[in-house]
Order: structure tokens, then C-alpha cells, then sequence
């Protein structure tokens, strides 16, 4: 099983995998680490994970799907409105 998530700090490590479970509201891949501690990933961060049509549709043309790229606006929206919530009226911090 190998950690596909871009972003991860373990992207592209390999490890063998121990069982798939369901926890905490997500499937989860467990496996174990280097010094033989079990670890856990969420399924779609691996390649344990069934392809999104998305991404094969899109035959690598694009690489962010309508959902993700909807909830980053999202998430942008509330740190910037975080951000003027602790400005004083002059752009200063409070």
C-alpha cells in the first residue's frame, strides 16, 4: 500500500498492509511503520482506494476536482474574514 495524497509528508512511502476498518466516520488503511508501530490512513490518501472518476475522466487534464476547489474557497473565505475580524480600522492588529 503506498500513501498517495500530494500533500502528505509521507507521499510515495510504501508500507504493507495490515487491514482495512472502519473508524472515526471514514475507511482507514492500517499498517505498519518502520519500527513496527501500527499507523492509519484514511483510505483515499492511499492507493487502497478505487479510483475517482473524476480524475480518470479528466485523463490527467485537471488536477483539482469542483468539490476541493469549493471547499478551499470556502476555507479562504473564513480565514480572510478571521483576519478583518482582528483588524482595527486603520488595516492595524488590534
Amino acid at each position: 500500500m503506498c500513501i498517495t495524497h500530494p500533500f502528505h509528508p509521507r507521499f510515495g512511502e510504501e508500507f504493507e498492509l495490515l487491514t482495512v476498518r472502519h473508524n472515526w466516520g471514514e475507511y482507514r488503511v492500517y499498517c505498519e511503520d518502520r519500527d513496527g508501530a501500527v499507523i492509519s490512513f484514511p483510505v483515499p490518501w492511499t492507493n487502497a482506494a478505487a479510483p475517482d472518476p473524476v480524475v480518470l475522466a479528466s485523463r490527467g487534464r485537471s488536477l483539482f476536482r469542483v468539490e476541493d476547489l469549493l471547499e478551499l474557497a470556502r476555507l479562504l473565505k473564513g480565514l480572510a474574514a478571521g483576519k478583518r475580524d482582528r483588524q482595527g480600522s486603520n488595516g492595524s492588529d488590534v
